[in-house]
């Protein structure tokens, strides 16, 4: 059976990147960030909200590896004076904005996370009348704009990279099959929106109810209509927990495998590893960040503190990593928007990545295929906006 998706309380999740520690500077070298080139003398004060105080186990791993993270992100900047003071949230949206509250009260300049949309929502609200911003590690973006700026990878800028490419790649002709739920709408209109800005067409739509029964229900006619559509390529929403195992494995058997049509993923189809060996997904494309960077990342946090990092801390580095750079402008008052979005962008350790005025983000991917079972980088990751994907 396909699992169902339990993530309400973390309202669309925050769907990350585990990735590399590299350094960071205010704007992006193409021969790779320098954090001492990056920055500046002055002092900040960062209030770190993570999900300590639920009572869950994995809230804890999760609080944890986020602090070891914007700590690690710290020493890396050097002599920077940085004074991070952390506050739990128990996950609890009015605990976010009690704890907002008292971060700028007690002189925060800057919000670091918290990781679920209904909490950075509330911790936006309660604290944006004092002008100080909140930069959260949720990858959703409906809570997007005023003061609160949104960390996580979206759907939207997944979908342009991958878009872009399937045209260069002269697989213009896109279907679009989706799941028939929240995130799979959500997912439908981002790859719309990137099909079109890459100059592709999408051919046709194809969905399918979110069960075991209403995947092979659905399997035959979105085959059928990629045929008789003339669909170059499949992009498809499903992710490893839920439908992709069968969706891709039964697609394949209605005749549109990879030789025929060329299958794209909005979602990490190397995360869990073991979906890396099924059938279906093989010759499929899907964007990640530098897997370099990452291993990289990974090796460094085990060593620092005997653990693997969570796959989304990497986001806490980034976000101190982007405020480090700006120390040298940075004044007594709230770090800026205007700071924050700053065209060349910040490298951490998920790449290169800048701010949105709306408060979305955009990052530096590579394109990933799945070949004999192996996740192989097929186009690099840009080391600047301007390159591939920009």
């Amino acid at each position: 059976m396909l699992s169902v998706l339990t993530r309400a309380r973390k309202s669309l999740g925050f769907f990350c990147a585990a990735v590399a520690a590299f350094a960071i500077s205010a704007c992006v070298p193409a021969s790779g960030p320098s954090l001492g080139a990056g920055a500046g003398s002055g002092r900040v004060q960062i209030a770190l909200l993570t999900p300590s105080g639920s009572g869950q186990a994995s809230d804890e791993l999760l609080a944890r590896s986020l602090e070891n993270a914007a700590r690690m992100a710290i020493s890396d900047l050097g002599g920077t004076q940085i004074d991070l003071r952390v506050y739990g949230t128990a996950g609890q949206p009015a605990q976010a904005a009690a704890m907002a509250s008292k971060a700028v009260a007690e002189g925060a300049q800057i919000i670091l996370g918290p990781v679920f949309a209904q909490e950075a929502n509330a911790a936006g609200l309660a604290v944006v009348a004092s002008g100080v911003n909140v930069l959260a590690f949720s990858n959703n973006t409906d809570i997007a704009g005023n003061n609160v700026f949104v960390l996580g990878p979206t759907f939207d800028n997944t979908a342009a990279r991958l878009a872009a490419f399937s045209v260069r790649q002269g697989k213009a002709n896109i279907m679009i099959v989706h799941d028939k739920n929240t995130a799979g709408e959500l997912g439908r209109a981002a790859i719309q929106r990137g099909v079109s800005i890459a100059g592709g067409t999408v051919v046709a739509t194809g969905s399918y109810e979110f069960s075991q029964n209403g995947v092979v229900s659905a399997a035959p006619v979105i085959a059928a209509n990629a045929r008789s559509a003339g669909a170059q390529a499949i992009f498809m929403t499903a992710d490893t927990a839920g439908a992709l195992p069968l969706i891709s494995q039964l697609l394949a058997d209605n005749g549109m495998g990879p030789s025929v049509t060329q299958f794209i993923g909005l979602t990490r189809w190397d995360i869990p590893a073991a979906t890396l060996a099924l059938p279906g997904v093989q010759g499929g494309w899907f964007a990640m960040p530098d897997p370099a960077l990452y291993a990289q990342y990974q090796a460094r946090y085990q060593a620092s503190f005997s653990e693997p990092p969570h796959p989304i801390s990497g986001l806490a580095y980034d976000g101190v990593a982007a405020i480090g750079a700006l120390l040298r402008n940075a004044g007594p008052g709230p770090i800026p928007a205007a700071s924050l979005t700053q065209g060349a962008g910040f490298v951490g350790v998920n790449g290169i990545f800048r701010l949105r005025a709306d408060g979305t983000n955009e990052r530096g991917l590579a394109i990933a295929q799945i070949q004999n079972g192996q996740a192989v980088v097929i186009e690099a990751a840009p080391r600047s906006f301007g390159g591939a994907g920009f």
